[in-house]
Formats: structure tokens, sequence, C-alpha cells
């Protein structure tokens, strides 16, 4: 299968994707918008995954390069070929399928417990039996849900957390690909992000996580991963 994600600054990684892809012998490629990279065929790629950014989706004449990646994303869910969205990525695909996304009323950054629907958890995109986990979180704004979409996921700060959209394109307002290699260099570029919200946690706070916390969330990705691959068989 080949999968290509978009990569906005970096400083964020797609960290445990990559293990999955490779431990599947998937190719892997990359678009970095920050380095003015073009964009691929719509055809040569299986999978696409749009990934995190500091940036907010609403700040086109600051990064021009957000037009033409919204008008990719909107072409390449046309093709019913699968797509995961992970934070800025999510927003970004809950903006190309016509919903609103705004401010939300709290920062959430750091591990937060995220709770899954009835809907989520009939139908095992996120693993068997599984109905709450501690996830990686960084942002500020969130999405209302597009039309015909379906919650899939909420936390105590954000009631929007993922949602499905036609089975097989899929946004998630947190961070399941996390690594301790990747928190770690998020945070040295991120640091004027942190204050005193309510749902912000600490630099000692955010990695002082255990490796297995990182092990548990990153099995869920890989849950993910596989739900969305059996659609590229079908094409």
């Amino acid at each position: 299968m080949k999968i290509h994600y978009f990569r906005h600054v970096p400083f964020e990684y797609i960290g445990a994707i990559e293990d999955w892809a490779n431990s599947k012998n998937h190719k892997l490629t990359s678009t970095e918008f920050y380095q003015n990279e073009n964009l691929p065929k719509v055809d040569e790629i299986d999978l696409l995954i749009v990934m995190g950014g500091p940036m907010n989706i609403y700040e086109e004449e600051k990064f021009p390069w957000l037009k033409k990646e919204k008008e990719f994303i909107k072409n390449f869910i046309e093709t019913g070929k699968p797509v995961l969205g992970i934070c800025l990525g999510s927003q970004l695909i809950a903006d190309v399928l016509g919903a609103k996304v705004k401010k939300n009323l709290q920062k959430e950054i750091g591990w937060h417990k995220i709770k899954l629907t009835d809907e989520a958890i009939k139908s095992g995109i996120f693993g068997n039996e599984v109905n709450e986990f501690r996830a990686f979180h960084w942002h500020e704004d969130t999405f209302e849900l597009p039309e015909n979409s379906i919650l899939l996921a909420s936390s105590k700060a954000c009631k929007n957390q993922a949602f499905i959209f036609k089975e097989k394109i899929l946004g998630l307002q947190f961070h399941l690909e996390m690594t301790e290699f990747a928190a770690k260099i998020l945070i040295e570029n991120s640091k004027n992000d942190f204050d005193d919200s309510k749902f912000v946690q600490s630099e000692n706070e955010i990695l002082s996580a255990p490796k297995e916390g990182y092990e548990a969330m990153n099995n869920i990705i890989f849950s993910v991963l596989n739900y969305l691959e059996k659609f590229s068989h079908d094409l």
C-alpha cells in the first residue's frame, strides 16, 4: 500500500505510524509544506494521512499552501480512498467537508482521557473491548461535526474529539501516534503554548508519562491503521 502524509512543520513527527507502515512493508512518502514541496498525484496514493501543526486552518494568507492542501484533500476524499487526519489534519478534513472550525472553550495539552461513543465501540476502530483510554493532546481549536458524519470520541475539555465520514474518512483531534522522542521535540518547539489553563499540563507532567503509556496508545493507532488499511484492498 502506498501511504502519503502531509507534514506542516519539521518538529511534528508521524511517530508510531512509521513503525506500523514499516512492519507492513508499505511505501511511505510525504509532502513537507514548510519546504514548499509539490503535491503528489492523487492516483499515486492509497491512504492519505494529514498531520498536525501550530497554524490554524483559516490562516491562508500567512500559509498560502493551505488553500492547495484543502483542494487536494477534497479531491482525494472524492476518490473514495481512506483518509486519516490528526489534530490540524482533522480540522482540515472537517473544513473541507463543510463543517466549522473554531476556538475550543479550553486549550488542551498533555495526557487526557478519551471516552468513546457507543458507535465507536461497536465499530472496533480503536480496538476490541476499548471504551476509554489516555491520549496525547495539543490543540486550541476544535471542529464541528461534518454533515452525515458520526461522533466517535469526547474528552472533558473537548466534546468533538473524533469523527468518521462514509466509513473511511477519519478525523482525530488527539495524537495516538506520539512517541517519547516526538513529544520531547514538540515541547522544545512549542514552549509558548504552555499556560495555567485547566487542561494544560506542565512539561514535567507530560514527560513523566511512562513508556507503557506510549505503547498502549500506539497500539490503538495500529488498530486505527489496520481498520483503514482494509479499505485499500477494495479499490
